[in-house]
């Protein structure tokens, strides 16, 4: 069986069959299907995540997504900046898109991996290896990733978990934008904070 044919194969109704079937393993198949994600980049996350919740409730559901994307990325992370002197890395680097996202990185690394991680569509396997090649640290790419897709997992967990409420009462997506909004603000406030400390410390180490 193709690639193709293993990802025409995968559809959410063949997910939410998988986890049910697995279920009795507690949280190694939520878990285990969100970490896939960051090395199979066709794996929908919309429908990963929403499938996590109605399986298993939105807390649950929630905590198991958000720890498989984020081992997945933090993976992925780690294994391209142990190998980013690899020259096949360094030609993989010099694409438009991926240079692109290396000067991204170096300019504003956490805003880059904190925004980008709080979409559920995108290019993230570009995103973790972009970071990892750039040499960005391990703190700041912990923070933005860890918070970025906590907002991201909670928001799309929440209206996962009673999808028909929200056909129902579609107003009430409003609170969903609100928490993204002030998650935002909260998570901007603390990045300004490690910038204007980093920024004493390079003073002192004048």
């Amino acid at each position: 069986m193709g690639t193709l044919d293993i990802m025409s194969w995968l559809t959410e109704d063949k997910l939410l069959y998988m986890l049910e079937q697995y279920r009795s393993l507690g949280s190694i198949p939520g878990i285990g299907l969100a970490f896939m994600k960051s090395f199979v980049p066709p794996l929908p996350t919309i429908g990963i995540v929403g499938l996590n919740a109605a399986v298993y409730g939105l807390w649950l559901g929630f905590l198991y997504s958000w720890i498989g994307l984020v081992t997945g990325c933090v993976t992925t992370f780690l294994v391209i900046r142990k190998i980013a002197s690899h020259r096949y890395l360094k030609k993989w680097a010099k694409r438009p898109k991926v240079a692109k996202s290396m000067i991204w990185v170096r300019q504003s690394g956490f805003s880059y991996v904190f925004l980008l991680s709080l979409f559920p569509v995108g290019p993230f396997v570009v995103i973790n290896m972009a970071a990892g090649l750039a040499g960005m640290r391990l703190r700041s790419y912990l923070i933005a990733l860890c918070a970025g897709k906590a907002i991201m997992v909670f928001a799309v967990s929440y209206i996962g978990n009673d999808v028909e409420r929200f056909i129902r009462h579609p107003w009430e997506v409003i609170y969903v934008l609100l928490f993204i909004g002030l998650s935002l603000w909260g998570v901007k406030a603390i990045e300004a904070q490690f910038a204007k400390a980093a920024r004493r410390n390079g003073k002192g180490n004048v």
